[in-house]
């Protein structure tokens, strides 16, 4: 078993924090314990209650913490070894979900170079001439992923998103709890920390402030009006996506599983040279889900997790990712 060092710690977490998590919350801390065991622990004072009320996206989001403490581990020819998955309240804040030991020796993964080039792009995509070739590829290699790449489908996909993503919206908590975690103004507290600002958005100032009236206080109004549905609408930026992306796992798998298969796939798409957005509230809403469970032939041994809009952005990306300071995360 390796020794991890306070300052080896730090390095891990400063890389496992850049795995995604619902609505960009953060809710995994990390705890080295006596016996040399890492920890991953939930801090049960962040959540996301009304997008989230089972608590399930938060655990696949832990997932997602855990491949990426595992890539940072890669890194430095380390892996996890004798996971348990007990839970433990360490505090009225913290419970531990899982500890490991770790130890040497173990193969490069090949994903993980891509985890600082990996991020959401919620901007439109260009075509190119191979897409359907490499995304055809990109499904072939993994037994969870469909790769929807019809042109019309697409289109059909993308009125569905808006009218999922709508029918959400116009619940008042909901709304109110989205607005909560959205940083819409560079001068927010937490702009460059969590939640979702409007560099992650891809808005512009104005966007941004539109945005927050739209969403806020005029909502109510433009909804008898007939028209914020429009001025909320993702459907031009979700066709002209090179494909929709369906990822599907196990009925009945630890969410944990499903959250680092779900940071892997991810990491899979940008390694083909694609950029990525999920569109949660298709998996979110029964209806739509079925529809497009129907549309990719969905087993019924399988539940459809999520749903990404996948091509190529107009440019090369920057990345930029907005997470919490290390020593808020090691606890």
């Amino acid at each position: 078993m390796s020794e991890l060092t306070p300052d080896l710690l730090r390095e891990l977490v400063a890389e496992a924090r850049l795995a995604p998590s619902v609505h960009n919350i953060q809710p995994t801390r990390w705890r080295l314990l006596a016996d040399g065991r890492l920890a991953l622990v939930d801090d049960v004072s962040v959540r996301a209650p009304v997008a989230d009320p089972a608590g399930h996206d938060v655990l696949v989001s832990h997932g997602a913490a855990l491949e990426g403490m595992s890539l940072a581990l890669n890194r430095r020819g380390l892996a996890i070894t004798g996971m348990t998955t007990i839970e433990q309240p360490l505090s009225p804040q913290f419970t531990a979900l899982c500890s490991f030991a770790v130890r040497q020796g173990v193969a490069p993964d090949p994903l993980a170079g891509h985890v600082t080039h990996r991020m959401s792009w919620r901007g439109r995509f260009v075509g190119a001439p191979d897409d359907a070739a490499t995304l055809a590829q990109l499904a072939a290699a993994r037994d969870d992923v469909i790769c929807i790449g019809d042109r019309q489908v697409i289109a059909d996909i993308a009125g569905w998103a808006d009218q999922a993503e709508f029918s959400f919206v116009r619940d008042d908590d909901y709304r109110g709890e989205l607005l909560a975690w959205m940083r819409l103004s560079p001068s927010h507290p937490h702009y460059l920390l969590d939640g979702l600002n409007r560099d992650a958005l891809a808005m512009n100032a104005v966007e941004a402030t539109a945005a927050r009236f739209v969403l806020g206080g005029l909502f109510r109004p433009l909804d008898r009006l007939g028209i914020a549905a429009s001025l909320l609408a993702d459907r031009a930026k979700t066709a002209s996506a090179s494909a929709i992306v369906l990822f599907c796992r196990p009925v009945g798998e630890d969410p944990l599983t499903t959250g680092r298969h779900f940071y892997r796939i991810w990491l899979e798409i940008d390694r083909a040279g694609f950029a990525a957005c999920p569109i949660s509230a298709l998996s979110d809403h029964p209806d739509f889900n079925d529809r497009l469970r129907k549309l990719g032939k969905v087993g019924g041994d399988l539940r459809l997790v999520n749903v990404f809009r996948v091509g190529r952005p107009p440019k090369p990306l920057k990345p930029r990712h907005f997470r919490l300071p290390v020593d808020r995360l090691i606890v």
